[in-house]
């Protein structure tokens, strides 16, 4: 397991929660987040309780304001830790319509431009054999951020999603 350490203010200011397990509800112990430390371990970090809304993936090291781990706003609400990241070996096979079906890409590496890769634009399917993968809604590495491990997601919604648009992903290495 990791240890997270929130602070409502910038700069690892004002009150203070430490975390080493998965959390729901955060809501119970601070208002708002404005800094992050990350002792060890690699975290998702979603904007509401029960792990949804935006999410975070953050890694060792020390996030003094919201622009360094990619925020939207000032509100974490549940965090989970990242589990069974190493190893050596990543696949993920990407579908561009619902529940696997019509054309199909097979991946092992990082991505920074779907839309330069791929055959299709849309993906609205995928399953991760292999690994665990961040999906970023903007090509680069850019934009709204998915965490997706090993399973299947029949459709762009399983993985929190709004819309099927990936502009890239990468993989998740040790933390």
């Amino acid at each position: 397991m990791g240890k997270i350490v929130f602070f409502e203010d910038r700069n690892f200011q004002g009150q203070c929660y430490e975390c080493s397990s998965d959390c729901p509800d955060l809501n119970p112990y601070f208002s708002r987040c404005n800094s992050i430390r990350v002792v060890s371990g690699g975290w998702v970090l979603y904007e509401r309780p029960n792990y949804v809304g935006y999410q975070y993936i953050l890694s060792p090291g020390e996030y003094p304001d919201q622009q360094q781990w990619m925020s939207f706003n000032d509100s974490i609400a549940s965090c989970r830790s990242i589990k069974n990241v190493y190893g050596d070996s990543w696949k993920i096979r990407f579908y561009d319509e619902q529940d696997f079906g019509g054309q199909m890409a097979e991946w092992t590496e990082d991505c920074p431009s779907v839309s330069e890769a791929f055959k299709f634009c849309d993906i609205h399917s995928c399953v991760v054999t292999d690994g665990a993968w961040a999906l970023y809604e903007q090509p680069n590495f850019q934009g709204h951020q998915y965490f997706l491990e090993r399973g299947e997601y029949h459709n762009y919604a399983d993985w929190g999603a709004s819309s099927p648009s990936v502009g890239s992903f990468r993989r998740i290495r040790e933390l």
